[in-house]
């Protein structure tokens, strides 16, 4: 992007091909149109096709012959459902659509297990984590079983709004605890299911469809004909790879998934067969449109670089054409299966049909190429190569580094990366046969600290990464710029925090790894690369999923420090630099991560920290040290609060919005230097019958007027503002802080924001999460409604000095 040539490598084939195919591929074809038949009539053919364009129209046409062609060739695995007067009797939804076919989107199928009662006579019954098919407001759907005691059977029904009655469709048959026999309510350990699977004994049942109808989606029961329309017999010659057990992160395993071909169905592997063999076959077809259209000599290169992106079309249509993928209520739609690095076991999964044009369907995977295609660069000169982190490259000049390191225990990257490889080397071996000449992906070079990759013994895993990040750490110190600091991507896990905010082992012994090999951290940063909607973010205060590390060589002359010493260096410069941080609107919930970086970078400028005891310090306890001055921070900040604010935060700590004794409310008080009576008169306490408890935020006065309000305080002023940003948006609040900034001078607003990394340290630790994202939320919001507030203020002098001129 900046037009510099870019050196990448990995050990893994999945991430050097993909970054041939940001910067390697893209440039070598840039400005080229298209050679596609239909780009060569018309006014397409004289079109000026700036950047990847040509190349992107070039994706999108040849995947769409891809997907015609699959569709020719296994559509028939994909019937429509005919919607009949008898199943529109009671369903208005459906009328208007009697006598028509309706394109399945997804098919919804419940995992089966034999029950072990043994009244039951082997009999199967579902594994079912929710009935409900959508959560949508005013379009609620669930299923609801049937039970037929005299048969000894069940049968799903669909059932539309809210339940009426005491039946709840988050009660599925399978809980944390175990399952449940649908039938008979016996239980069902965890151990019966895992022997069935192991044993290949476990089913599947279909509980709904999901149709599309119009710009609506439909649900349909299940009906026989789209049940034995799935049952078809697996392709005769499709890849296989084995998947490494890593407990924890592969517990597909334990149900006897011990291949990658066994998480998807044996429709669904047809279907992955077709789309990886177009993908092969495709290159030949683009090198004679190439001769034929321009009498391109370096067809046979350009046909590789297509099919390429087409094989990414594909890999991506696994993450949601496999029996991992889930079913998502809320939204109404199949997500990823790869929502998080693991492969959990799914017990009721949605199988898509690749040709709904819906989330899975193969064409959709090619448009999302496509787009990305469009906005590379293509500038500049890229090389991507194959070799491990502690492999020594050679330059053509002295580079800057930027690294994205190895994760010690983190993610089982190539053990997962395996999903896609195994269809990507189907599709890619004949194009690059060197880099795709293993079966699976390599492991044994890979640094991580894997236990299992070391007979179960953690101390060997240990000691394997940590030489290993010493050698590549040597590298990047040896081939890097010494004018420019190398930056270090490093993958966080909301894990790696403990309750006294400290580090685990694996981001612990990457920073200590990096200054042991002469590195210091001048800065890090939080860096935001998931998801929102990823499932340990949705709900939580999720840290940033990645932090970025600044870095330069220690120098030669560097000192010892002893405890004392690096205490008072971090208490003179820390305070500062998170003002810094705050002024630049890290958001709360960042911050500790980010004062890492100004906090270490004190500690790594030493040679050593010294302990009382001789000891040198561990990296553990300098970020104990630093979340330590992080807290006196923020509280130095209090200083800035008036004192019925100042009461309320303490209070705050202590009590939540719960009751508190008067006793102590009046000792509290009186350190603050203020009544309790004054703060309830300032609106923001209740007292009553000797007990005392702070106002909830909807319980203050929703007509609140911070001009007519004799006594107005921080506290309510924050309060407020965070009100009117949750109920009526930022333009509410916006006009809320100019009017607060008017009665209380401009700097009001700035000592609310500070008041909200405040509160949300104290419902970190606290474990409020809900508060938490309220302050979180009115500090990320802040920039916007800062500006919004500056307009509003500007706006009168604006329309007088127009009113002058006209």
């Amino acid at each position: 992007r900046l037009g510099l040539r870019a050196y990448a490598s990995d050990l893994n084939p999945v991430p050097v091909l993909i970054n041939k195919a940001l910067i390697e591929i893209p440039p070598k074809f840039a400005g080229m149109p298209p050679v596609n038949p239909k780009a060569q009539k018309g006014k397409l053919k004289t079109k000026v096709w700036n950047g990847a364009r040509g190349l992107a129209d070039d994706v999108r046409y040849y995947g769409q012959w891809m997907r015609d062609e699959a569709e020719k060739r296994i559509g028939h695995l994909y019937p429509k459902v005919k919607v009949t007067e008898e199943m529109a009797a009671d369903r208005p939804d459906l009328k208007p659509y009697v006598g028509k076919e309706l394109t399945v989107i997804a098919w919804l199928w419940a995992r089966t297990v034999e029950s072990p009662d043994p009244s039951l006579h082997g009999r199967h019954v579902p594994l079912i984590r929710s009935y409900w098919l959508s959560k949508k407001k005013r379009n609620e759907a669930y299923i609801r079983p049937t039970i037929n005691q005299s048969a000894k059977g069940y049968e799903f029904s669909l059932y539309f709004g809210k339940p009426q009655d005491a039946f709840d469709p988050e009660d599925g048959t399978v809980k944390r605890s175990g399952g449940s026999c649908l039938l008979s309510g016996s239980p069902i350990p965890f151990t019966h299911i895992r022997d069935a699977g192991k044993a290949n004994e476990l089913g599947t049942d279909l509980m709904a469809c999901v149709c599309q109808a119009g710009r609506t989606r439909v649900f349909i029961p299940p009906m026989h004909d789209q049940t034995n329309a799935a049952r078809v017999q697996p392709p005769n010659d499709g890849p296989s790879a084995t998947i490494s057990h890593w407990p924890g992160r592969t517990n597909v395993v334990e149900y006897g998934m011990e291949h990658f071909e066994d998480l998807f169905t044996n429709r669904q592997l047809h279907a992955m067969v077709t789309f990886s063999d177009l993908a092969r076959e495709v290159d030949k077809k683009i090198q004679a449109d190439a001769i034929n259209s321009l009498n391109f000599e370096n067809s046979n290169a350009y046909a590789s670089a297509v099919a390429t992106f087409l094989a990414f079309a594909v890999d991506r249509t696994a993450n949601t054409l496999c029996t991992v993928a889930r079913w998502a209520p809320d939204r109404c739609q199949t997500l990823t299966a790869f929502a998080r690095q693991a492969l959990p076991m799914t017990w009721d999964f949605p199988e898509v049909n690749p040709f709904a044009n819906a989330a899975g369907d193969i064409g959709v995977s090619i448009e999302s190429i496509v787009e990305a295609i469009q906005r590379l660069p293509a500038s500049g000169i890229g090389i991507a190569n194959q070799a491990s982190a502690t492999e020594s490259l050679a330059y053509d000049n002295t580079p800057v580094i930027s690294t994205d390191p190895p994760y010690y225990d983190n993610i089982c990257y190539a053990d997962l990366s395996d999903f896609f490889y195994m269809w990507m080397r189907r599709s890619l071996h004949d194009i690059y046969p060197k880099l795709l000449s293993t079966m699976q992906t390599p492991k044994s070079e890979e640094l991580i600290a894997s236990p299992y990759r070391h007979g179960g013994n953690r101390s060997k895993a240990a000691a394997f990464f940590e030489e290993g990040l010493g050698v590549a750490t040597g590298l990047w110190r040896h081939h890097g710029a010494q004018a420019f600091p190398t930056t270090i991507f490093y993958a966080f896990k909301q894990a790696e925090t403990d309750s006294a905010g400290t580090a685990s082992t694996g981001w612990e012994t990457f920073l200590a790894g990096v200054i042991r090999h002469g590195y210091a951290i001048t800065a890090t940063w939080p860096l935001r690369s998931e998801l929102g909607n990823r499932p340990i973010a949705s709900g939580s205060n999720a840290l940033a999923s990645s932090i970025v590390l600044a870095c330069v060589p220690r120098t030669e002359d560097a000192t010892l420090a002893t405890r004392r010493d690096f205490a008072n260096a971090l208490r003179q410069e820390l305070p500062e630099a998170i003002k810094h941080l705050q002024s630049g609107n890290v958001a709360p919930v960042d911050l500790a991560q980010a004062s890492i970086g100004p906090g270490m970078a004190v500690f790594s400028r030493y040679k050593q920290v010294v302990n009382a005891d001789g000891s040198p310090m561990s990296v553990r306890e300098a970020l104990q040290m630093i979340n330590q001055v992080l807290d006196e921070a923020l509280s130095e900040q209090e200083a800035d609060f008036d004192s019925e604010t100042r009461f309320a935060v303490r209070w705050y700590e202590q009590y939540g919005e719960n009751d508190g004794p008067f006793g102590d409310a009046e000792t509290l008080a009186k350190a603050m230097a203020v009544a309790v009576s004054g703060v309830v008169e300032a609106g923001i306490l209740a007292s009553k019958a000797g007990k005392v408890r702070l106002l909830k935020r909807d319980q203050l006065d929703a007509n609140w007027n911070p001009a007519t309000d004799k006594r107005s305080t921080i506290w309510e002023c924050t309060q407020h503002l965070i009100r009117r940003l949750e109920e009526d948006g930022e333009s509410a609040s916006a006009q809320l802080l100019a009017d607060i900034q008017q009665a209380k001078g401009s700097e009001a607003g700035e000592v609310a924001r500070e008041l909200s990394y405040r509160l949300y340290s104290t419902c970190e630790r606290k474990s409020r999460a809900a508060e938490a994202r309220s302050y979180n939320g009115l500090v990320v919001s802040w920039p916007e409604i800062s500006r919004m507030a500056r307009d509003l203020k500007n706006r009168p002098a604006r329309e007088a000095q127009r009113e002058m001129f006209e």
